[in-house]
């Protein structure tokens, strides 16, 4: 039997606990995405402290660099099946706590880490193991705010917060590209390369014990109460009596919520579909950038980073306002168009970044342009993934689709335009990217039903 928690009805106005859980959920995003922007933006110096033994040259130090970053992304998908099924099974607040203590002690540790200098080639190693625990805790981070955000929002409400899951990405991007540029700044180079790349990283320890606060301060999700209760009073009935059959699933398209194995690994597929061109240009635009425009345009760092945070700034100005317009026309007919113009723009955009002659003004305005239309796939898409997955497997399904969407499409964007600009000396690597995996994810966003933002969650 399907309960509407949170029917399809006009929005209705938020409690104080759906306010908490929004913040509850949003902060640990924040730190989560600050760091992974951290580790982008300052990328050339840490390949310089920990992959650059003597007589490796600066790219290879780059790839190899950029390659622990994919790895650490690889590690979500497994982050998001371990802590989503702790999730559904014991709730999504004790299951915050976890992942947000994980995340702050790894990022900690790397702004203590030995260099390759002081300790040789343990150093990459360590680096690497302690991005794969970031892995698998902010593989474990998404499911679950997201879950207690759209579990927690009021009817009519679910794309605007889930919405505040991207909006915290984007400002844990831009605080991570503010504080960066604020130490090139104030700092000199050899200081920056010495010492000044760790202060980002510490910077974690403080904002995850505030995070840790507000997490034990956090109710359970009302959804995930109910399911447990009617699981529990279930669990002596005959299995005939509460598990779907073929003569009792609905007839209207949508999935009962006792879904099937098959039928929930089906759904992670096709949010992964769905989610690949929000994987691939945001991390592509609001991420490799700097990289990008020192390493192929000549870019100083500090051109690098205002370049970047325009780019953000366009980012989070556009999510909020596509989710809650998701709320009212539908989450496909904006991520959609999203995705169609980051295909048709990928190349326009990236041309005017290589033109010397364009003034600087309009180079503002393309990357402002881009974040923007990354923002509209970004916005919808988190109320979009709850959607698709009943109560007793959210958790886990909509944190698998999004990990798997991220370790392909995002952790690999790096690493995969450095190598191929590398080997083919083609700069318009990047556009070629985004445009052909958003083109790919159109027709995947094209299977959403045009009324899903109307209907309730599915839940047991």
């Amino acid at each position: 039997m399907t309960t509407s928690v949170h029917g399809p009805a006009e929005a209705s106005p938020a409690s104080p606990r759906s306010r908490r859980a929004l913040v509850a959920g949003s902060v640990g995003n924040f730190i989560e995405w600050y760091e992974f922007g951290v580790y982008g933006y300052l990328a050339t110096i840490i390949a310089a402290n920990f992959f650059t033994p003597e007589g490796g040259s600066d790219v290879e130090a780059l790839v190899k660099t950029y390659a622990s970053f994919a790895l650490a992304f690889f590690f979500r998908p497994v982050g998001a099946a371990l802590f989503g099924r702790v999730g559904d099974r014991i709730g999504r607040r004790p299951t915050l706590i976890i992942v947000v203590l994980l995340m702050t002690g790894a990022t900690t540790l790397i702004g203590l880490l030995p260099t390759y200098a002081t300790l040789g080639s343990a150093a990459p190693w360590l680096l690497t193991l302690l991005r794969a625990v970031q892995g698998l805790s902010a593989g474990g981070e998404f499911g679950g705010a997201v879950s207690i955000m759209t579990e927690f929002a009021p009817p009519g409400r679910r794309g605007l917060y889930g919405s505040w899951q991207s909006f915290t990405v984007a400002l844990g991007l831009l605080g991570g590209a503010a504080t960066a540029a604020v130490l090139a700044t104030v700092l000199t180079a050899d200081q920056l390369d010495s010492w000044g790349w760790r202060v980002p990283f510490l910077l974690t320890l403080p904002m995850g014990l505030g995070a840790l606060w507000l997490r034990l301060r956090l109710d359970e999700t009302p959804a995930f109460l109910q399911d447990r209760e009617e699981r529990t009073a279930s669990a002596g009935s005959p299995a005939d009596a509460t598990r779907p059959t073929d003569a009792t699933r609905p007839t209207d398209g949508t999935r009962p919520a006792g879904a099937t194995a098959r039928e929930t690994v089906k759904a992670i597929a096709l949010g992964a579909g769905r989610l690949m061109g929000w994987s691939a240009a945001g991390y592509t635009f609001l991420v490799v950038m700097p990289s990008y425009l020192q390493s192929v345009l000549d870019a100083t760092f500090r051109q690098a980073l205002i370049a970047t945070v325009v780019a953000n700034l366009g980012f989070a100005a556009a999510i909020i306002p596509a989710g809650a317009l998701s709320d009212r026309i539908g989450r496909r007919a904006v991520m959609t168009s999203g995705a169609v113009l980051a295909a048709v723009l990928a190349f326009p955009l990236l041309n005017v970044l290589q033109d010397a002659s364009v003034p600087a003004a309009a180079k503002g305005f393309a990357v402002l342009a881009a974040g923007a239309v990354v923002g509209l796939m970004a916005g919808p898409g988190p109320a979009m993934l709850a959607e698709m997955f009943p109560t007793h497997v959210r958790y886990t399904g909509l944190g698998l689709a999004y990990a798997l969407s991220n370790a392909v499409f995002s952790g690999c964007a790096g690493l995969i335009i450095t190598e191929t600009i590398k080997r083919t000396g083609n700069i318009d690597i990047p556009a070629y990217y985004v445009g052909a995996v958003c083109a790919v994810s159109v027709f995947a966003l094209a299977t959403l039903r045009g009324d899903d933002h109307r209907r309730a969650l599915r839940d047991r």
